[in-house]
């Protein structure tokens, strides 16, 4: 082969690699500004009555449409009779913090929500918050960010919204919600802390087992300690997605630096109990999406006797 073909070779390799990644770019950029709602649903002998979940996590300051608005319209139209916010709404880093985000799409969340009641509930929609790795760290490092989770807690309160800090709640007589924190040392790159068996009981006590359990817990890396310690439902997010998915093989990387992992979205299942991963709906220090659009999670908790006789 002559040079001037190999270099004719060459440049066509480098000119389709170019090509090939400026689509990618503008896919990404694509799909990082039109997420998708998407619905699942969990059977249980624990619920009587139906209810409609709206799960959204890993806001990271992202907005669709001025104010969230377009992600607020979503939220309208499904009628939900709970949301339940998995935590990074906002993005906590040193020199690029700040809660306004945070801010305006909470206060359309409330505002919206004396407009609509539940569709099962006939009651308005009642939100539940629990923490993210970011939301943490505004409270562990006021050296950095000062005043700003004093600010924060603030919001919440003044706009009724139940704040699940290693805390838990009754929604109702069939239903309890826990909020887990999770140790700095869970969150840590590479190789992320084991965690001990009582972690769970320390944090929260034991889990309501007389009602259906959900627990909002950032990180899907614990799944096996979630459901041993009784979740029947667990609400992760965290890596979003796995940043980039690939076709029968799924996310690449999570946010912690670790590839290929099985739990970076999608729902699983432990002796009955269930983990459901949200891909998220922002980005923030790998701003790529591809194959992976934000999602806005609808989960339908549903009366066992309901499930359909091909997947019992």
């Amino acid at each position: 082969m002559s040079l001037n073909t190999e270099m004719k070779i060459l440049s066509a390799v480098v000119a389709g690699g170019a090509a090939a990644a400026a689509v990618g770019l503008v896919r990404s950029g694509y799909e990082r500004r039109h997420f998708v709602v998407e619905e699942t649903a969990i059977y249980s002998e624990k619920i009587r009555n139906p209810r409609i979940l709206v799960f959204l996590t890993d806001l990271h300051d992202k907005e669709f449409g001025e104010a969230n608005g377009q992600l607020l319209a979503s939220i309208r139209n499904i009628r939900p009779d709970v949301i339940l916010i998995g935590g990074d709404v906002m993005v906590a880093k040193p020199g690029k913090a700040n809660l306004e985000v945070t801010r305006r799409f909470l206060d359309g969340l409330c505002q919206q929500q004396t407009q609509i009641t539940g569709e099962n509930s006939g009651k308005p929609y009642r939100i539940y918050y629990g923490n993210g790795n970011h939301e943490q760290r505004l409270g562990r490092e006021s050296q950095n960010y000062g005043e700003m989770y004093r600010e924060f807690r603030r919001i919440l309160k003044e706009r009724n919204i139940s704040y699940l800090s290693d805390r838990s709640v009754h929604l109702n007589e069939e239903i309890s919600i826990s909020g887990l924190n999770l140790d700095p040392a869970c969150y840590r790159d590479f190789i992320p802390a084991r965690m001990k068996t009582d972690y769970l009981e320390r944090h929260l006590g034991p889990a309501d087992t007389t009602r259906f359990q959900i627990l909002l817990a950032h990180s899907p890396l614990y799944f096996e300690q979630y459901a041993d310690w009784g979740a029947d439902l667990t609400l992760s997010g965290h890596f979003h997605g796995g940043t980039i998915r690939l076709p029968f093989v799924g996310g690449v990387m999570t946010p912690q630096y670790q590839f290929f992992h099985p739990y970076c979205a999608g729902e699983f299942e432990k002796d009955g109990k269930y983990m459901i991963v949200g891909r998220g709906l922002g980005t923030h220090s790998i701003n790529i999406r591809f194959c992976n659009r934000p999602q806005l999670l609808v989960v339908r908790l549903l009366p066992k006797q309901d499930e359909p006789e091909e997947d019992r």
